[in-house]
């Protein structure tokens, strides 16, 4: 026998009498009465079934026939509140047994409006391939340190402290669902002699008794899925996911999911080691892939779109923000986030440009930046999560030799997309810190960085740091804020530029102390506390229309 040619009772039991929450189970929950979820997860089951609702209440009764369930009254010598659920399941199971033969009987229990239909599919089908369990119960795990009392004092549940993950697990019971043999069903029991158990996932879990829980699941059910479509390889780098990363960090009340596209396995890498739920492009149609994740906002940070890829988001109804977009696609993004560049001629409503608009990683704002020092005695070469132009190397190549002879530490900081550390391995006086997850530690403790034109300058800024530019590529070289930054000196493409045009200018800078505090007062001037909190505002905006 097939899965699909299963033959099952569902039993949801629905008394009306609640002390926690009054008419808890005909309580409207994120538009719908709390009865209706259970009923919903019962009918959506691939498979011949039943579905039952017992209870003691004609309006829950009469609310559930709306639903596509069959009404059961329940006897008023079951409709106590003492009553256990095990004579209510069997006077159920009694009365719709009689004509038709299941094969199991699935008890839902209206508390536990976030079950979702794939858990409950997929528990349904792991209790009939396992043909030796009489029951399957939905659990949750917890690792707590617990505590107990006994003869007449507290004591300790557990044989030694240790830390969460390595305690023993415990498994409690959701309510959300059993499901069991028909030969088990009696007024006394329900489960057999061999039970599993299934884990749901944390959020599943939750079981309705008081207002708190009420409102747990009312803000899950209200979540809104954000997508974040993002690019990141050698020779783009890292940045896009940096900065969504960043948005990320904010965005608490939402459902968040990742996409990159086909050649992003280093952005893939990236996001999936910061604990996000993160897929690759799998189908030709990264548009495809899109609308069939089903987000309410997509986020694209891949550089210019076209517009055949936007014209299918909005087709489907899609809200849309777009960042550093100036593709002919952005035309028609809801809006478009521009930090790296000015306003120009093609401005519209919808457009953002400028650092007000720029996205910092959590720890910049709170770092408190080192005060200025007329002796230069650090400093930081990063190049960005991948350094495709190896500008590292050049500029170690330029300087080392001075910093050596002058005392300067040089702190070598790479990202995750950085593979030639071989090149580096004649400079023996460097400290090298590879994919940081606190490079704020390092800029702050640097007299000067050098850097190449991307979000990096930011992060410099808000630190007070006098920089050094190399840019990566011509993109680079449009960038407003290294062109018109005076804490920033931009030296143009590092594959353009001399190894003494390089020792000269950071020799200069350091004979400088003035324009060098100069430079630190400017980058301290620029007004970047806010302006990921005015990316967010955009974000909950466009979420809530």
């Amino acid at each position: 026998m097939s899965r699909d040619n299963l033959k099952l009772l569902f039993i949801i039991p629905a008394r009306f009498g609640s002390k926690g929450i009054p008419r808890k189970n005909l309580k409207i929950l994120n538009g719908k009465p709390l009865i209706f979820y259970a009923i919903n997860n019962a009918i959506k089951m691939p498979c011949k079934k039943e579905v039952v609702v017992t209870s003691d209440s004609e309006e829950i009764l009469s609310m559930a026939t709306k639903f596509g369930a069959k009404a059961l009254e329940r006897p008023a010598e079951l409709a106590g509140d003492q009553t256990t659920l095990d004579p209510v399941i069997f006077h159920a199971f009694k009365s719709f047994s009689t004509d038709i033969k299941f094969d199991y009987v699935v008890i839902l229990q209206p508390t536990s409006p976030l079950l979702s239909v794939k858990s409950l599919e997929n528990a349904i089908e792991f209790i009939f391939l396992n043909k030796k369990i009489d029951s399957l119960i939905s659990v949750k795990e917890e690792r707590h340190l617990s505590w107990k009392y006994e003869n007449g004092k507290y004591v300790p549940d557990y044989k030694e402290r240790k830390n969460r993950q390595y305690l023993a697990p415990k498994f409690v019971e959701t309510g959300g669902f059993v499901i069991s043999k028909p030969k088990f069903i009696s007024e006394n029991s329900k489960l057999g002699d061999r039970v599993s158990i299934w884990n749901l996932p944390q959020h599943e879990s939750v079981d309705i008794d008081d207002f708190d829980d009420w409102n747990l699941c009312e803000n899950y059910l209200n979540r809104k899925k954000v997508l974040f479509v993002v690019s990141g390889y050698k020779e783009i780098g890292l940045g896009h996911v940096y900065n969504v990363l960043a948005i990320a960090d904010e965005l608490s009340n939402y459902e968040l999911h990742f996409l990159v596209d086909k050649k992003s396995e280093l952005a893939f890498q990236k996001i999936k080691e910061n604990n996000f739920n993160v897929t690759i492009q799998d189908k030709d149609s990264l548009s495809k892939c899109v609308i069939d994740l089903k987000p309410q906002l997509v986020i694209n940070d891949i550089l210019d779109t076209n517009v055949d890829y936007m014209e299918k988001l909005k087709e489907n109804k899609l809200k849309v923000m777009n960042f550093e977009d100036l593709g002919e696609g952005s035309v028609y993004a809801d809006v478009v986030v521009n930090a790296m560049y000015e306003s120009n001629k093609t401005y519209r409503k919808n457009m953002y440009f400028g650092s007000d608009y720029f996205c910092l990683k959590t720890e910049f704002y709170f770092t408190n930046p080192k005060k200025f020092s007329t002796v230069v005695s650090n400093i930081v070469i990063s190049f960005g999560g991948v350094d495709p132009n190896n500008l590292t190397l050049l500029c170690l190549h330029s300087i080392y030799d001075f910093c050596v002879s002058n005392n300067i530490e040089i702190c070598v900081v790479t990202g995750l997309g950085y593979k030639l550390h071989q090149t580096l391995s004649e400079y023996e006086r460097i400290k090298i810190i590879k994919n940081t997850s606190q490079i704020s530690t390092y800029f702050n403790k640097a007299d000067i960085i050098f850097t190449s034109g991307g979000r990096t300058t930011f992060e410099a800024a808000i630190l007070g740091k006098p920089t050094i530019v190399l840019c990566q590529n011509d993109r680079e070289m449009t960038h407003y804020f290294l062109n018109k930054n005076k804490g920033i000196i931009n030296l143009g493409l590092g594959m353009e530029i001399s190894k003494n045009s390089i020792l000269k200018c950071f020799k200069n800078l350091i004979d400088d102390s003035d324009k060098r505090k100069k430079m630190h007062n400017f980058q301290l001037s620029q007004n970047l506390a806010s302006s990921k909190k005015n990316v967010i505002k955009l974000i909950n905006n466009l979420v809530s229309k």
